[in-house]
């Protein structure tokens, strides 16, 4: 799978763009004539390589120099394709243990992918009603093929991730963002719930529902393993539907209950299903956020820009300043992703 990363960069910076390419081992490194501000385009091919070991390092390169911009460009094919020279044994053995570490995405790809899922809009709330109105008719009957159903149109994948990935590259307004559309989604799911059980007078000693009104080990796990898939489905492009059921189960039925004990009077057996609700969100969110740990994701550390990421020594103030926005374009689409730097305050 070979992109396109586009720089262009102020003149006496081409040679540093170039050495950190040609170390980089990217495919192909064009040179393009002057722009009329000054700026020379450089365009990079690159394969199989570290996406994000070559953008922190043009970033690095780059360093505080102004009037640069990033882009990167899908490719559906490139001809002639990358040779790959012959390797020995242990040559190979190491690509292998590489191969992971290569293929996954930079983080500007994971932002652009993740930010949007965690926009709250006129959709968002809508599907949210929809799939609770569905939940809660399930519930109710006790029917798991409905409550299935309502967890393939529940939109609370999106929120739970970008809040796990925005913790782990330490960007508060996407923390911000997903933290208030995935508060916005379980209110929402808990008012309709309410609602319905309301008019319809639900009876809240069904099955379906007294077996969410209590915490287990078992909850967790699920929860748990939520969590994980919903952080692989955007690292190494697992179905983001099925994942996406998978943290709908952990997260809808409790809500939905919590909502239908409300309106039956039952407050003891609803703090059951709020503590469950709160059990599995935050069991979601620490585990997708320890695979994005895992998977590499970090706070931008392009030294020159926010200076070395990490914590500062016992009894110091720090705060990193953001670092140059890097312009994502995307079969026309343009985003601006705002990549923002690890704040430590001790």
């Amino acid at each position: 799978m070979f992109k396109v990363i586009e720089v262009a960069t102020p003149e006496k910076r081409v040679h540093a763009v170039v050495a950190v390419a040609e170390e980089m081992k990217a495919a192909d490194v064009q040179i393009g004539p002057p722009f009329e501000d000054g700026r020379r385009p450089i365009r990079l091919l690159v394969g199989e390589i570290d996406r994000q070991a070559l953008i922190d390092r043009l970033h690095g390169a780059l360093g505080k120099s102004e009037n640069w911009r990033i882009t990167m460009l899908p490719t559906d094919a490139a001809i002639p394709d990358e040779p790959e020279p012959e390797k020995t044994a242990p040559e190979e053995e190491d690509e292998e243990a590489k191969k992971d570490e290569q293929a996954r995405a930079s983080r500007e790809e994971l932002y652009h992918l993740i930010e949007n899922g965690a926009r709250l809009d006129a959709n968002f709330i809508l599907l949210v009603f929809l799939s609770t109105l569905v939940a809660t008719v399930g519930l109710e009957r006790n029917d798991v093929a409905v409550v299935i159903g309502a967890m393939v149109i529940a939109p609370l994948l999106g929120p739970n991730v970008a809040f796990a990935f925005a913790s782990a590259i330490g960007d508060q307004k996407l923390m911000l963002s997903a933290a208030s559309a995935s508060a916005v989604g379980v209110v929402t799911a808990i008012a309709i719930a309410t609602i319905l059980a309301l008019l319809a007078a639900a009876d809240p000693s069904t099955p379906g529902l007294m077996a969410r009104t209590s915490i287990d080990y078992a909850n967790i796990i699920l929860a748990i393993a939520s969590g994980t898939a919903a952080a692989l489905s955007v690292t190494t492009g697992l179905s983001s539907t099925l994942v996406g059921v998978m943290v709908a189960v952990a997260l809808l039925p409790p809500a939905a209950t919590l909502g239908i004990m409300l309106a039956a009077r039952r407050f003891d057996l609803a703090g059951g299903a709020a503590m469950l609700l709160g059990a599995n969100m935050a069991s979601v969110n620490l585990a997708a956020q320890l695979v994005f740990m895992a998977k590499g994701v970090r706070p931008h550390g392009g030294g020159d820009q926010c200076g070395d990421v990490g914590p500062p020594a016992l009894g110091a103030d720090r705060l990193h300043r953001p670092a140059p926005i890097v312009l994502l374009t995307r079969r026309g689409r343009t985003i601006h992703a705002h990549m923002r730097c690890q704040a430590w305050v001790i």
